[in-house]
């Protein structure tokens, strides 16, 4: 009987080594991720010496070479930059001061939008309008909107466990609110800061006019000023607001993403790409969003070549330029890698800040899921659980296209929301525990999909 227990043994000895050798993998990699502080003084610096790197500014190209040698000092097989047009906007001067006869007077927090025309270093000066969705606009109409400060107050609704979606119920208000206010006549408009926090940072972000209206100066308002203005309404509606914001759009420039690789050993001209947005918006450190992404997938290349990992397929590392405004840098990536005739198998972006893991999401559905769901398992001592439908990111979203499996990295979302898009997203809100776990996760993850071919 021992005899035949021990040939068991002997038989089933090489699937469980199998079994075992990648949790050790995963091993190896936390330990590493969690012991060296690389990535964090990549962010720091990233942060402290190149704030507010929106694209096509001057921190913009500190950024560029700064990140091109952390992927040689990581050890990439190759490093290199791909031309990227972007736009050209610059932040001028911005104030907004609310006179009442019966408050009196207050200088409100407030920042353009970005790609906002400005007031042409000019106050514009005008009654006030409050609404909270577009169809408060359309029951107005032209003759109570003409001539008057547009003032969109939504809110982010709280019940909504799940903060991105929370943003998304209220994020219209400011890519296409001016749009929609200057069809009826509105000559600026102010809009609640996209965060569920109650304080007095103004939170930024991209407007878009649509070509058949009337461009018009856009700001946004923090969440605590939002509050005062909504209240002075209701006992002085005659209030006036008083607006200078000399923002400005140039020509297009030129700019990069900053890619590195390590090179695959049995599958080279296939390719995984691990990246985040490079670019931040100017009043910003961009810690949150997206340093932290971008040191995230430099942190993978350094990881895989510190521990020997050998990659079937190609790895990348992409810092994508100009997110926030027009997404270029995805654009021209995927479009650059069709022209080229490249395999693009998965795709992971990492720009939902970088709190504590809590999984990853998959444009998947059926087997194809299933398959992905399993890796769960894998995860569970270090628990990181979530392992979802859903995924993806608007950098990686045009290489869907070359059949590339989408990945989203789900990190805890309530905090997220605090910081996006304003002077509060600092390096000092990250975590590095919390950064390294995150790192660790992708690095395992994009591992056991190249091993299993999933």
């Amino acid at each position: 009987m021992q005899k035949i227990i021990a040939v068991f043994f002997l038989l089933l000895a090489p699937h469980i080594l199998k079994a075992q050798e990648p949790a050790k993998v995963l091993s190896s990699v936390f330990d590493e991720a969690l012991t060296d502080r690389t990535e964090y003084n990549n962010l720091e610096y990233l942060c402290k010496h190149t704030k507010g790197r929106i694209a096509g500014s001057p921190a913009a190209e500190k950024a560029i070479e700064y990140t091109r040698q952390a992927l040689i000092s990581a050890g990439a097989d190759t490093v290199w930059l791909q031309k990227v047009r972007v736009p050209h906007w610059v932040r001028g001067t911005e104030k907004c001061t609310v006179t009442s006869s019966v408050h009196g007077t207050k200088d409100l927090a407030i920042t353009a939008l970005g790609l906002s025309v400005g007031t042409n270093e000019n106050e514009l000066t005008s009654n006030v309008i409050e609404v909270h969705n577009f169809e408060e606009l359309k029951t107005l109409g032209i003759q109570s909107i003409q001539g008057k400060i547009v003032f969109f107050n939504r809110p982010f609704d709280n019940k909504l466990i799940n903060s991105f979606s929370a943003y998304g119920g209220a994020v219209n208000q400011r890519t296409t609110g001016p749009s929609e206010a200057s069809e009826y006549g509105a000559i600026a408009v102010i809009v609640r800061s996209m965060t569920q926090s109650l304080d007095n940072f103004p939170h930024t972000g991209v407007t878009r006019y649509a070509d058949s209206v009337n461009k018009i100066p856009a700001v946004a308002v923090s969440t605590l000023d939002a509050e005062l203005l909504s209240q002075w309404l209701k006992t002085d509606p005659s209030l006036t607001l008083h607006l200078v914001s000399s923002c400005r759009n140039y020509p297009d420039t030129l700019s990069y993403n900053v890619i590195g690789e390590v090179y695959g050993s049995l599958k080279p001209h296939e390719y995984i790409t691990v990246g985040g947005h490079l670019d931040a918006w100017d009043i910003a450190e961009g810690a949150i969003d997206d340093g932290g992404g971008c040191v995230q997938a430099i942190e993978m290349i350094r990881i895989y070549k510190k521990l020997g990992i050998k990659p079937k397929r190609t790895m990348r590392a992409v810092m994508f330029m100009n997110e926030e405004m027009t997404g270029t840098g995805g654009k021209t990536y995927a479009e650059e890698a069709k022209r080229k005739g490249e395999v693009h198998y998965a795709a992971l972006e990492s720009d939902r800040g970088v709190m504590s893991p809590r999984g990853f999401g998959f444009e998947a559905d059926g087997p194809k899921l299933e398959k992905l769901q399993t890796l769960a398992s894998w995860f569970a001592p270090y628990n990181i659980r979530d392992f979802d439908k859903g995924g993806g990111g608007s950098d990686i979203a045009p290489l869907k296209a070359l059949g590339a499996l989408q990945i989203g990295y789900i990190p805890d979302s309530q905090r997220y929301f605090w910081y996006h898009h304003s002077a509060n997203d600092t390096f000092e809100q990250v975590n590095i525990r919390e950064l390294q776990m995150g790192s660790a996760a992708i690095a395992s993850l994009i591992y056991l999909i190249d091993l299993f071919d999933l």
